[in-house]
């Protein structure tokens, strides 16, 4: 197991280190430097409350390319309804915080605490994380965030407070930047992002992907 030191910047290579399970290394710190270093190699943080920092890179890679979005029929009348109003970077903290509090099946707490929040509050003020809301009557009802490294949005969580919010608000900015965003990392598989056509990659092809990308 690989222990990083919190004073340096510095994680194992992805393509050359290939554990089976897909953690990377444990320990470091959550500072924005070492969040968009780890971002750039294909690593993300995800454990629990009160654990040490867990780093990942799981093979294969869950991800959705914009160009395969399977939207229904459903959804397809949702959207040309206008039910919703979507907005980006409008309150980037606040979708965070929703995204920490949502319930999720199978899990009993979340990996979003004060400090993240506090580093990715940062690279959205750098530029580098960005915030997609969905609206209701004026009240803030989905929505989701990430970070963007070229022309892959790495995607971190969602939360949805009315039914088909969030599926609603990830169909339209996955359209809407079709021709932008050449893939999306969803990191972890979910029956959610696989209705909408999400599914896995060799993790080496994810890697590769990626270098190529202009941060």
């Amino acid at each position: 197991m690989i222990w990083l030191d919190p004073d340096d910047i510095s994680f194992p290579d992805p393509e050359l280190y290939d554990p089976e399970d897909g953690l990377m290394a444990i320990g470091g710190d959550l500072k924005p430097e070492r969040l968009w270093f780890a971002y750039q190699l294909g690593l993300f943080p995800w454990y629990n409350e009160g654990e040490e920092i867990l780093w990942w890179c799981p093979d294969p890679r869950f991800v959705m390319f914009p160009n395969e979005i399977k939207i229904s029929k459903s959804m397809k009348k949702i959207l040309r309804d206008n039910i919703f109003e979507f907005t980006e970077n409008q309150c980037f903290e606040e979708v965070m915080r929703n995204c920490k509090t949502a319930e999720r099946k199978g899990q009993n707490g979340t990996w979003i605490n004060e400090e993240l929040i506090d580093s990715f509050v940062k690279l959205h003020q750098f530029g580098k994380a960005k915030s997609f809301e969905v609206w209701q009557n004026g009240e803030l009802v989905g929505g989701f965030y990430g970070i963007q490294v070229g022309n892959v949005f790495c995607g971190e969580s969602m939360f949805s407070k009315v039914s088909n919010a969030s599926k609603a608000g990830f169909i339209h900015f996955t359209t809407k930047y079709q021709n932008e965003w050449e893939l999306i990392d969803c990191q972890i598989h979910s029956e959610h992002l696989e209705s909408l056509g999400a599914k896995m990659i060799p993790k080496i092809d994810y890697l590769k992907l990626l270098k190529q990308q202009k941060s």
